[in-house]
């Protein structure tokens, strides 16, 4: 049993992540981050739920670029094929529940 207090996390670097399960080879991490990620496509499906703070999400679809501006409680569903990539404003904390070796 254990609590987590997301919001006193931080991590060293951005986008560092506290493991808080590894459940049959689906992860749930909590990340930290003040910088944006890198465009990227998951090898399977993501769900990133924005606990703190607010991210831009871009993503590709049908070759076109949008965006999507998520605050606490919002969650962005990836699924196989989404190309996206996540820019915070300011700090923010993510919890990401993907593929065990996922990008």
């Amino acid at each position: 049993m254990e609590i987590i207090r997301s919001r006193n996390f931080k991590a060293d670097k951005a986008w560092g992540a506290r493991e808080i399960a590894n459940m049959g080879g689906i992860t749930t991490r909590l990340h930290w981050t003040d910088e944006p990620y890198i465009w990227h496509i998951n090898d399977g499906e993501e769900v990133f739920a924005v606990l703190d703070g607010t991210v831009e999400m871009k993503y590709r679809e049908n070759g076109l670029e949008k965006s999507a501006l998520l605050e606490a409680g919002d969650i962005f569903y990836a699924g196989i094929g989404t190309e996206h990539v996540a820019h915070p404003r300011g700090e923010a904390r993510i919890l990401v529940i993907e593929k065990e070796g996922s990008v």
